[in-house]
């Protein structure tokens, strides 16, 4: 688990010093992004007041892939994360195409990001240009990602603490408003009218609560990170198992009771797409300063995701490194257990993506999130089928290791493939959605012709040097999972 190839042990591996309490908010804070305080004001436009049912279906979605990936994780923890099942699933070319496929999501995101939080704080101090912003507050993201680990998860919590503790308030107060207990509010007692009152409960017609689905489970992407993060941690199984546990649960309460009161409070069609529902509701039970107040939200939430970009996508480079799928010198270490190459390369690529969105805001830029826009199912995609064909493996051959179990297999599971499947192939149809299908379809095949160029070459230089290719199947990449039985779940740290 913590091993990289070459250098000392005591300064190539990953440090196992993440706390449970810091997973669960790594997860939470990858989760809890705009996407939710302000994206969801197009959810609610397009889907109407039952919004809080295309939150709740593509919750389950999310609910029951992550049960998925839990169970390959439970039984072999790795850094790797459902790369590394890929690979071990469907062979080379579903590890090598997973992993870039997750890892360019995540670049695009934290340039994305930089430019959001820059925007923000451009509205504060006008004077200083967006870009010099998002250059600012990209490198004291990576300052922190390259102190340590422990600095990571220590300001991940306290960030995602925050998004928490603001969703847990506004739930309370519009609960509170709802009930008619507000003050001020009447005698009147609860009310739910607004529910029904403005063209019926589905207005946009059943069928917009199945297309919301396609924006709201890729607003939700996020909380597969902590299998990711659960190999810097003492026990990397039990941490698995806890958080698949508890994150998604509370990830799934958090946006469909907040979504639910948001049109109980507010009518659905007063909702302006891009404009803060959370604002508008605040506002509308006697909240004057709720924008500027969830300005500093909004912004803490877009540090926070910053920081879970960077830190995913070099631990997803530090795993491609260590599978011949990335330069060499992305498996480095340094003494205080990060990944250091690994982080600037992932901030490098952040400078490139700002870059773009200054000069090139609506063609270039643009391109790069609406091809991020389909990854994200992609890889769901590909964890799904891993775990079809990993837990059949399993059953016959290491049935141990089968301790964190998906419910109902093979049943549940396929329905589960079958429903992303279902998703895209309404991406492909919806004329809103085609174009992030279909970017995202071109980037998946730049990478695919990618890696069978690398192929070709590899067998061309092992025709030539036997030698090099017996010394590669010698070494298999360090932390990559095998057939092997390994530690029950729980049992302690997995080396």
């Amino acid at each position: 688990m913590e091993g990289a190839q070459g250098g000392s042990a005591s300064s190539n591996q990953l440090k196992n010093i993440l706390k449970q309490r810091q997973l669960s908010m790594i997860s939470l804070g990858g989760v809890i992004g705009a996407g939710l305080f302000v994206g969801s004001s197009a959810i609610i436009n397009q889907a109407g007041p039952l919004t809080f049912v295309t939150y709740a279906l593509a919750g389950l979605l999310i609910l029951f892939v992550m049960r998925m990936l839990g169970e390959m994780a439970a039984a072999k923890p790795s850094s790797g994360s459902f790369t590394d099942y890929a690979r071990l699933a469907m062979g080379n070319w579903a590890g090598f195409s997973t992993g870039w496929l997750y890892w360019y999501f995540w670049v695009i995101i934290v340039g994305f990001e930089a430019v959001v939080g820059g925007q923000i704080i451009h509205k504060w101090i006008p004077v200083l240009p967006v870009w010099l912003i998002a250059l600012g507050l990209l490198m004291v993201m990576t300052g922190l990602n390259l102190l340590s680990v422990s600095n990571f998860g220590e300001v991940e919590y306290w960030f995602a603490s925050l998004k928490v503790y603001v969703i847990i308030a506004f739930i309370i107060a519009a609960s509170v408003y709802v009930l008619g207990l507000w003050p001020g509010r009447g005698p009147d007692g609860p009310d739910f009218s607004n529910l029904h009152a403005y063209g019926g409960l589905t207005p946009q017609g059943a069928a917009a609560l199945l297309a919301g689905v396609v924006v709201v489970i890729t607003s939700m992407t996020g909380a597969e990170v902590v299998t990711i993060a659960a190999a810097e941690s003492s026990e990397p199984a039990r941490a698995i198992g806890r958080a698949v546990n508890s994150v998604v649960f509370r990830v799934l309460a958090f946006f469909v009771v907040s979504t639910f009161l948001i049109v109980v409070v507010v009518p659905w069609d007063q909702i302006v797409p891009g404009d803060s529902p959370f604002v508008t509701a605040l506002e509308v039970m006697g909240f004057p300063m709720a924008a500027r107040f969830l300005d500093v939200v909004i912004l803490v939430t877009v540090l926070s995701v910053l920081n879970t970009g960077l830190y995913t996508s070099s631990r997803v480079l530090l795993g491609l490194g260590r599978s011949g799928d990335a330069p060499k010198f992305m498996t480095g270490i340094n003494q205080r257990g990060v990944p250091a190459q690994g982080v600037l390369s992932c901030t490098a690529v952040g400078y490139v993506c700002i870059f773009l969105a200054a000069m090139f805001p609506d063609t270039i830029f643009v391109f790069l999130l609406n091809a991020a826009g389909a990854i994200t199912l992609f890889v769901y995609l590909m964890i799904c089928v891993s775990e079809l064909i990993l837990r059949r493996r399993w059953q016959r051959e290491a049935p141990e290791l089968l301790r964190f179990k998906m419910w109902l297999y093979p049943v549940l599971p396929i329905l589960v493939t079958l429903s992303i499947i279902g998703i895209l192939v309404m991406m492909g149809l919806r004329p809103g959605n085609r174009i992030e299908l279909l970017q995202g379809i071109a980037v998946w095949a730049v990478l695919s012709a990618i890696y069978f160029v690398k192929s070709r070459r590899y067998k061309g230089h092992c025709a030539l040097d036997p030698d090099i290719c017996q010394e590669q199947t010698r070494r298999p990449p360090a932390d990559a999972p095998s057939d092997r039985p390994t530690a029950p779940l729980g049992s302690g740290p997995t080396a």
